[in-house]
């Protein structure tokens, strides 16, 4: 962290990629010829760029499964966990805003971020096992909350309820329009919680552990009300589809390297691939019925998969090391991965809501490859 070592400080790439995003990031930019994709016809194969338009530096963004690290807001922010500090960074102004530093007095590192469902609060998960919540605009801490014994890697937002996954092992289930400190402590995993997901409709909560199982859990339950154990290695990546209730997909780790599917409404295993490597995220678009998986050992891919065949639409590389971190722009068009070779890259994935043709790009984002502070 030495001030010499910019923060999301733009890296030159190798040639430049026009990005199709309906917002802006910057007066800057390429030069393509942006109107040419809108004239394809409807029916046409989407492409998929095989590159990355944007790379950000990460300085000490962590090489470490178990975190969750980037979130995207609705109003369009991405905060990111570098070591004891949260950066904030504006998709549309690209400024960098230093949200907090817990080096001191408490000298603790952050493990995991999470937005509100309307971006006005960013929750913080540390490694000494507190749960904050920050607000963006005034740049201060609302408060502070205890109850886990070590760090909380895992965190999710229901419409009222925050809910931090723990090394302890427990889930702790708080109704963040109490002004107490209070919480529901939710038993169940036998090792670290390192994944959860509130469904849309707000009535499920989907956890994955080490343990390597998959639990649903509901807003009356102590207890899972549905246990899936058929993964054979830890599961972190947990999505909700948008377009179907009750369909949850999972991915686990590097001994199991399969995504699975389940409906949950009827307690039932739906189908499974296995994708070669590590499972580290799963992000469903909430414009078409596809899925994007990133991956760890052996690989570092991400690939769009379009779901129910789960065929392969594209697999992009560029990572060095484990994609660790994923996180999907407001628009549903954009994703951004992290991984422990401490870069942020952005990519076009996903067309937009009113599309099933190629991404289209209506505004510059300033190419290259940039750090943060």
């Amino acid at each position: 962290f030495s001030p010499a070592r910019n923060i999301f400080r733009f890296k030159a790439e190798s040639r430049c990629v026009a990005s199709q995003s309906p917002y802006s990031l910057s007066p800057v930019g390429g030069d393509g010829n942006f109107g040419a994709s809108s004239s394809s016809p409807r029916r046409a194969p989407r492409k998929i760029a095989r590159a990355p338009f944007k790379v950000l530096d990460a300085p000490s963004l962590q090489d470490d499964f178990y975190l969750n690290l980037v979130d995207w807001s609705p109003q369009n922010q991405l905060a990111v966990g570098l070591g004891s500090c949260v950066y904030l960074w504006s998709a549309c102004t690209s400024k960098v805003t230093k949200l907090c530093d817990l080096s001191s007095p408490a000298d603790d590192t952050i493990c995991s971020v999470a937005w509100s469902m309307r971006g006005s609060y960013l929750a913080v998960g540390t490694n000494q096992g507190e749960v904050q919540i920050w607000d963006p605009h005034k740049i201060a801490l609302v408060r502070t909350m205890t109850g886990h014994r070590t760090r909380a890697g895992a965190l999710a937002w229901g419409s009222s309820v925050l809910s931090s996954g723990s090394r302890d092992r427990t889930i702790l289930q708080r109704d963040i329009r109490s002004p107490q400190d209070s919480y529901v402590k939710l038993l169940g995993h036998k090792s670290e919680v390192c994944g959860l997901k509130w469904s849309y409709d707000d009535r499920e909560l989907a956890s994955g552990g080490n343990d390597n199982h998959l639990f649903v859990w509901n807003a009356s339950s102590p207890s899972p009300v549905l246990k899936f154990t058929e993964h054979t290695a830890a599961v972190k990546a947990i999505s909700w589809s948008p377009h179907q209730h009750g369909l949850l997909a999972s991915g686990g780790g590097t001994a199991d390297r399969c995504i699975r599917f389940w409906n949950t409404t009827t307690n039932t295993a739906l189908s499974h691939v296995d994708t070669g490597s590590q499972v580290c995220n799963l992000a469903w678009s909430k414009n078409v019925n596809e899925v994007v998986s990133t991956h760890g050992y052996s690989q570092n891919q991400i690939v769009v998969w379009r779901y129910p065949t789960m065929s392969k639409l594209a697999t992009l590389t560029g990572h060095s090391l484990r994609v660790l971190y994923l996180a999907v722009s407001p628009d549903g068009q954009t994703i951004v991965t992290g991984a422990g070779d401490e870069t942020l890259r952005f990519w076009n994935v996903f067309p937009g809501p009113k599309s099933q043709g190629s991404v289209h790009d209506y505004s510059m984002w300033s190419l290259g490859h940039t750090q943060i502070r």
